[in-house]
């Protein structure tokens, strides 16, 4: 089930109430609009991405502060470097500039990173900033901030399957014993278990594609899509999706009667 917040206000006044007991465990971010952000302002579309570098900062702290387990941010996808020359060497950067800046607060905050994706293609000085914000906040057991950077999912797909037919290959997994959790023990967010499937997926700037992100683990998450650019969201914002998700009915494939 999805939802459209048509919240194109961004200075929003109304804090959402919200349940603090059925916080959803797992928020997943498609972090949409930098460059329109920028445009509407005339500005570069570089400025968005650093503005929106600040905004990452921001919904870190207030979703780890309502209780989230884990918030994965769609950072850079496999399709991305699609993209200028000159706007890709900037976003290669953002982790350097980001984790430089924000480690002491996440590790105050206790607050871990993750990284999924296919980072071995990432530029070295960028593997090495995600590589050190990892060891540097690998015990903290507070929430934990997955980024999916340089991911499709669709290529993770393909990659479980060949490890799974390695392991067939090789003797050591039988095809009948093949079920949903052999494939979820092959896709990036098997360390994020029990909590690898979004129980909300949020899309900010008005968009409504999945864009290659989270396929597999999406099968039943509640979709929120809102018209606020990430730029522009808040903490406020991300309660507003919350408390559109808590007003969902989750029945996966049931009867809301049924126990």
């Amino acid at each position: 089930m999805f939802a459209f917040l048509n919240k194109n206000d961004p200075a929003e006044t109304t804090t959402p109430a919200i349940d603090p007991q059925r916080i959803p465990a797992h928020v997943a971010i498609i972090m949409d609009g930098n460059g329109r952000w920028a445009k509407a302002r005339h500005l570069p579309r570089i400025a968005g991405h650093k503005e929106g570098m600040n905004t990452v900062k921001k919904v870190t702290i207030a979703a780890s502060d309502l209780g989230v387990k884990v918030l994965t941010l769609y950072a850079f996808s496999t399709e991305n470097w699609k993209r200028p020359t000159d706007e890709v060497n900037y976003l290669m950067q953002l982790p350097v500039s980001f984790f430089d800046t924000f480690v002491p607060d996440l590790v105050k905050n206790n607050v871990q990173v993750q990284v999924m994706g296919y980072t071995d293609k990432l530029p070295a000085k960028t593997q090495k900033a995600v590589n050190d914000a990892i060891a540097d906040t690998k015990d903290c057991d507070g929430m934990i901030l997955n980024f999916a950077l340089n991911y499709g999912s669709r290529s993770e797909i393909v990659s479980g399957i060949q490890a799974i037919a390695a392991q067939v290959q090789a003797g050591e997994l039988a095809v009948t014993d093949i079920d949903e959790a052999t494939v979820d023990q092959a896709l990036m967010t098997a360390p994020l278990a029990p909590y690898h499937d979004p129980d909300l997926l949020i899309r900010t700037s008005g968009e409504e594609r999945i864009s290659n992100f989270l396929l597999w683990q999406i099968a039943y998450s509640e979709l929120v899509f809102t018209d606020v650019k990430w730029p522009d969201f808040t903490a406020t914002t991300l309660k507003a999706c919350i408390a559109d998700y808590q007003s969902r009915d989750r029945r996966f494939g049931g009867l809301s009667n049924q126990k």
